[in-house]
């Protein structure tokens, strides 16, 4: 009877130290599925702002502008108008203002008149090169014609 008083005894005890080491196991488990979530966050959070606002794509700078509060139609707005609208709300000024394309100036001196007398001669001078059949030199007189004529047309505009 002793002997199964023991091995009843020892079997409660046995639980009892296996439900005592499951609970320490599972807040083990907890505390490291928390660190590695906040690691993850901090890391996300890092990685945004490493990354400059110039660089990210479209589709970020659209993710992080869903956050700006009171803005809406984010999703229909061009790169330049969302760039623009976080660099507002987080109070970023540019240094440099954008970068526009050069626009070719045309020379003002020349006149309608002038412009279709050269292509006038590049046309008759493309003549005699077809009949020699130099079909390189035929290729650009027929572009340089082709240039003086636009130029006509924005002279002629004003």
């Amino acid at each position: 009877m002793e002997e199964e008083v023991k091995e009843e005894i020892k079997e409660e005890v046995k639980d009892e130290v296996k439900d005592e080491v499951k609970e320490e196991v599972k807040e083990e488990v907890k505390e490291e599925i928390t660190s590695e979530q906040k690691e993850e966050e901090s890391g996300e959070e890092q990685k945004e702002e490493e990354k400059p606002l110039d660089k990210m794509t479209v589709k970020e700078l659209r993710d992080i502008a869903i956050d700006i509060p009171g803005v809406t139609g984010v999703i229909a707005m061009k790169k330049e108008e969302v760039l623009a609208l976080i660099k507002e709300y987080r109070g970023i000024t540019d240094e440099e203002p954008p970068k526009r394309k050069k626009v070719k100036k045309i020379k003002t001196g020349i006149s309608v008149k002038e412009l279709k007398e050269k292509a006038a001669k590049l046309r008759e001078d493309k003549k005699t090169m077809s009949g020699a059949k130099n079909r390189n030199k035929v290729a650009i007189l027929r572009k340089r014609i082709n240039r003086l004529k636009k130029q006509t047309r924005k002279v002629a505009q004003g």
